[in-house]
């Protein structure tokens, strides 16, 4: 069994990387209590094929996945409908390139890339090129200039402020 592991050096990750997780997946939880979709931290694992036969593992920051019974083991075989990933300097080219490759490739909804020191939130949307491939498209940059527009655009009654996405405290 090839699993193609991607090790990732998570050494001098900051507390700020793990508190914007958090904030997300407390903000959001409750705002899907009475669905059949669930929000999860970076502690669950999602194990898809790639196109060319790959086993690849991934373990998302954040993910809504609505599909929750679909797993073996300690990890999903699905592909959940959103994923947030937080930068950090260590996995910057990672969250960028590869893994951005691979939710394209397993047609994930809506990805985000969240930079806890600029305070922004790139959003990107899946749609389909001339080709019919998938292809993510930049929706929207957020930031505090237009932080009033931040949502996730395939969960549109999810409410999240931004101050609260970014908050910091001690």
């Amino acid at each position: 069994m090839d699993l193609n592991i991607q090790i990732t050096d998570m050494a001098g990750a900051f507390i700020e990387h793990s508190m914007v997780i958090t904030n997300f997946c407390t903000i959001v939880s409750p705002q899907l209590k009475n669905s059949m979709c669930r929000v999860f931290p970076d502690n669950v694992q999602y194990k898809w094929r790639t196109k060319n036969d790959v086993q690849k593992a991934v373990i998302p920051d954040a993910t809504i996945n609505c599909q929750v019974r679909s797993r073996r083991g300690n990890s999903f075989i699905n592909a959940p409908q959103f994923v947030m990933e937080v930068l950090s300097e260590s996995t910057e080219k990672y969250d960028r390139g590869e893994k951005m490759d691979l939710y394209r490739e397993q047609e994930i909804s809506e990805y985000w890339i969240a930079d806890w020191v600029k305070k922004t939130v790139e959003i990107y949307h899946l749609d389909y090129d001339k080709n019919n491939e998938p292809k993510y498209y930049l929706w929207k940059i957020i930031m505090e200039q237009n932080k009033d527009e931040l949502k996730i655009l395939h969960f549109p009654h999810i409410k999240i402020d931004f101050d609260e996405l970014f908050l910091i405290e001690w």
